[in-house]
């Protein structure tokens, strides 16, 4: 098995010079094979040494399986598409993937996923049910609408074109957005996995 055999195709898509990168999710899912899972960890480890050296990696997290299950879900963040793409073409994960051939019991499904989309991306095919995603995110933004104004309004005081009222609105909500998408959220669904994810 070697990268192309892999259940996605990756694309990098083309921004416009003046858009701001957006950071991505390199989602990989293994299937690991009875008897193999010390040998994926060494594996393992050793390859996200390797990613760390990679521009635009921002860290790493696996979700090992449950057991009497055998799934790895490998989430790699990076700053942008076209980090990610370099990873995922380059010669040194290709030498990696063909080392860990006889580990798997299937071929690596991978997921490229950015910001909001990824914080109800699950760790197996087990969707959230929607009203579950609606409460978790109400339970965040509700008190981002008290805490967030007041921090910003030293800022309207000085500065009082900012406090106009669209101005004001649309500066509290990218706050907030940027809070959930890239602090929050994140770290928010891991801790509430185990009920989000319940049948």
């Amino acid at each position: 098995m070697t990268v192309e055999d892999a259940t996605h195709k990756f694309i990098v898509p083309n921004h416009a010079p003046s858009s701001p990168p957006e950071h991505v999710f390199f989602v990989v899912r293994h299937k690991v094979k009875a008897g193999a899972q010390d040998a994926y960890e060494n594996w393992t480890r050793r390859t996200m040494k390797v990613a760390a050296r990679f521009p635009g990696h921002l860290g790493v997290r696996i979700m090992r399986p449950p057991s009497g299950q055998n799934e790895y879900v490998i989430s790699v963040r990076f700053e942008s598409h076209g980090d990610a793409g370099h990873w995922y073409r380059s010669k040194e994960r290709r030498a990696l993937m063909d080392e860990m051939d006889s580990l798997l019991d299937s071929s690596e499904q991978i997921d490229v996923v950015s910001g909001i989309d990824y914080w109800f991306t699950p760790a197996s095919s087990v969707t959230p049910p929607r009203w579950k995603q609606w409460l978790l995110t109400t339970t965040v933004i509700w008190p981002l609408t008290v805490v967030v104004p007041p921090i910003l309004q030293p800022a309207f005081d000085l500065w009082p074109l900012l406090g106009l009222s669209g101005v004001r609105h649309g500066l509290i909500a990218a706050a907030m957005v940027a809070l959930v998408t890239y602090v929050i959220m994140p770290r928010y669904t891991r801790l509430f996995a185990q009920w989000l994810y319940k049948k």
